[in-house]
């Protein structure tokens, strides 16, 4: 099959959540099919990972999308605006990638456009009904996460901007979604979530994953009570984690643990995030490779407030061999079992108390390490997630 993959962002290296997934996908189906991909491009230091990727994707087009002025904004705004469109997915339509697929369109006859993210839908009306199959891929469900980010929003003009965009998306997101022929989940609670706002999708679930194979389990970290967060910190959810994990949850853990650091890794970290810099709090910034970051941690914290879909880095730091505790939303999606796989907590005080558990009780922690690397090899592998994914596009093309 010709198959041409959408996304939000070039998936190459997978440093971040949705990069890992698109990434590990793009690959496995390549191997099986042609694959095409056109994706955004938000720097120029991120076309480097384009060589890498058509090792094995047939071609790889890309197209700009940098941040602009408002005035150029408003026509499209305009148009959005009387076309019923959240105002929001203006900002992720780029020109120049539009054009790209318009003329890679014109020259291959695909089997199945499958769009990554809800954000970059209407870039299925390049393609007209019965030309092809079209998949759409909820990484989030969007009007669920900017509803549950507006409740711990630092601003009152924050907080409403998220409340407008929840209400826009969730009348406009399920509707629009019925134009593609299959919608792709990545977590029970989300598929749940898109067939209670419209019942007629047909809606597959495709859950997030781990190469077992590359994260093979580390030695446990013996010398420095160090927690890790890893994640986009320029992804407002995790923004928001990075600030709750510093101000409210770390200072209880050191009451306990007065030499706990904490590492906040990952990229394009915001300028709220970079100021948490100092007093045992590091900041990475993008990093190449996150396994010396990994060996350093005694303890992997996903202190979510606010998202959707499941959580690779948790998948990660369970395949390499680390102890975990999260939020509830942190923990979503996935099949874990409190106590067993990780530990659970929301609120800061039951935060920090099930991280001073786990920096303490050695046999505890390794319990969990070994319980969570045993539940990622057997439920989250990518190889097993891949064949679902080639299993729909088999499917649909029947």
């Amino acid at each position: 099959m010709r198959i041409l993959i959408i996304t939000n962002e070039i998936p190459y290296p997978p440093i971040s959540g949705v990069t890992l997934r698109n990434y590990h996908l793009l690959r496995r189906v390549a191997a099986q099919h042609q694959v095409y991909l056109a994706a955004h491009i938000y720097n120029p230091g991120e076309s480097d990972g384009i060589a890498h990727l058509q090792e094995f994707c047939e071609r790889v087009v890309t197209g700009a999308l940098c941040p602009r002025p408002m005035a150029p904004h408003i026509p499209g705004l305009v148009r959005y605006a009387l076309a019923g469109k959240p105002l929001d997915l203006e900002y992720f339509e780029s020109p120049q990638l539009t054009q790209a697929i318009r003329s890679l369109a014109s020259e291959v006859d695909f089997d199945i456009v499958h769009i990554e993210e809800s954000l970059l839908a209407l870039y299925l009306e390049l393609f007209p009904p019965g030309r092809c199959k079209r998949l759409l891929t909820f990484h989030n469900v969007c009007f669920e996460q900017a509803a549950r980010l507006s409740k711990f929003a630092s601003t009152r003009k924050v907080k409403w901007g998220l409340r407008l965009f929840s209400a826009q998306m969730r009348r406009w997101e399920p509707r629009y979604a019925a134009h593609f022929d299959r919608c792709i989940a990545v977590s029970d609670t989300d598929r749940r979530l898109l067939l209670a706002a419209n019942p007629g999708l047909r809606v597959d679930l495709v859950p997030n994953g781990v190469d077992t194979k590359t994260c093979q389990p580390l030695p446990m970290n013996g010398r420095v009570p160090s927690l890790l967060f890893v994640g986009h910190m320029g992804y407002e959810p995790n923004v928001d984690a990075a600030l709750f994990l510093t101000r409210d949850i770390l200072p209880r853990v050191r009451r306990a643990v007065p030499d706990a650091e904490l590492w906040l890794v990952g990229r394009n970290p915001s300028p709220t995030v970079s100021q948490l810099q100092g007093d045992g709090v590091y900041v990475s910034g993008t990093v190449s490779d996150l396994h010396p970051y990994y060996s350093r941690s005694a303890v992997c914290v996903v202190p979510l407030r606010a998202g959707g879909g499941t959580r690779l880095k948790i998948l990660e730091a369970m395949a390499l061999n680390r102890p975990v505790v999260a939020t509830t939303i942190g923990s979503e999606g996935l099949d874990a079992v409190d106590g067993e796989h990780l530990l659970n907590a929301d609120g800061a005080e039951a935060f920090a108390r099930q991280v001073v558990r786990t920096l303490q009780d050695r046999e505890l922690s390794r319990r969990l390490a070994t319980n969570a690397r045993q539940f990622a090899v057997s439920r989250y592998d990518w190889d097993t997630i891949a064949s679902r994914q080639l299993q729909i596009y088999d499917e649909v093309t029947r």
